[in-house]
């Protein structure tokens, strides 16, 4: 029958996305968000806004002792199921307008250019679009910084190259607007650039290296340069042991007097009948709490928190507790 000739194919790609991306996050329901992304000033620095926030941040500052929004599997807005492959309902443009900072980007391999997919769904952008709103933005709002994790994604195909030298090929586009330095920067370094986490193998150092990822854990990534210590225990029975890692990444990384930068994944995802992943449900727990903690914050270091359905209201309150 048609109808089953048009599933079947569907259900090998919730497969292949289970298995192929290793930090699904749940997602927060469309009307718990805001109905649009109007720009709102930080509640505690009204001169400011969320475009710009970090206009109002010492440049001797390292990136590594702020708190920074952002975004799990960035590009991901297009799903062939409800539930299972969506991370974000705002585009890459409308998240850097909200404050978000740390980007998320999963390249496919494919016939020598990237494009962007999460698991086995392709996203519909390719990695020119991501940097073209990128660079767009950063030059709209030249204070700002964007630090993105670059991750290879599926399955590689009709190449004739290494993907190192296709991230080379289109890096060499605007060569002066990234930083791939090994170290973690300070602010006025990054000003206005792309700050590159590199979790894909070189042959030479290049970017923050973040290689060596564990699955579906609480780790610690040692370079010669740069430490970084990462919470991201994605798949889980319950939303309140998902909420103790964070708090606990949250706290640690506030008390932390050091250099070390923390990456906090608050997104998870619940597994249903066959290992589906449903996306939304463990957001639309963590991401209310997440708001009320940081309401109540004083200001610190709580490192880069990485969300699923990231809002206005959530960016905001992450953004103030730097002042």
């Amino acid at each position: 029958m048609v109808y089953k000739n048009f599933i079947f194919p569907y259900l090998l790609s919730i497969i292949f996305l289970i298995s192929a991306c290793e930090n699904e996050n749940e997602v927060l329901p469309e009307s718990v968000l805001p109905e649009n992304t109007q720009l709102k000033a930080a509640q505690s620095a009204p001169n400011y806004q969320l475009y710009n926030w970090m206009s109002s941040i010492n440049g001797n500052t390292s990136l590594s002792l702020l708190s920074i929004p952002g975004t799990h599997d960035s590009g991901a807005m297009h799903e062939p199921f409800y539930s299972v492959a969506k991370c974000q309902n705002l585009n890459l443009k409308e998240q850097l307008e909200i404050g978000v900072r740390y980007l998320d980007i999963r390249c496919r391999h494919f016939h020598n250019t990237f494009e962007i997919h999460h698991g086995s769904i392709y996203q519909k952008i390719n990695f020119d679009q991501v940097l073209e709103q990128c660079f767009t933005f950063l030059n709209n709002h030249p204070s700002e910084t964007i630090i993105m994790s670059v991750k290879e994604e599926y399955n590689p195909e009709g190449n004739s190259r290494s993907f190192e030298a296709t991230f080379n090929a289109y890096v060499s586009k605007n060569a002066n607007r990234w930083y791939l330095n090994q170290k973690i920067p300070d602010l006025d370094e990054v000003r206005n650039k792309i700050v590159l986490l590199r979790r894909f193998n070189v042959a030479s150092g290049k970017g923050i290296a973040a290689i060596n990822w564990k699955d579906n854990a609480l780790f610690t990534i040692n370079n010669p340069y740069s430490t970084i210590k990462i919470q991201d225990v994605y798949k889980v029975s319950n939303n309140s042991k998902k909420w103790d890692y964070i708090v606990s990444c949250l706290n640690t990384a506030k008390s932390d007097p050091s250099a070390n930068l923390y990456l906090n994944y608050s997104s998870a995802y619940r597994p249903k009948i066959f290992g589906i992943p449903d996306i939304r449900t463990v957001a639309n727990t963590i991401n209310p709490k997440l708001l009320t903690y940081f309401n109540g914050a004083p200001k610190g270091k709580y490192g880069v928190v990485i969300s699923d359905f990231t809002s206005s209201e959530l960016t905001g309150a992450i953004v103030a507790s730097n002042f």
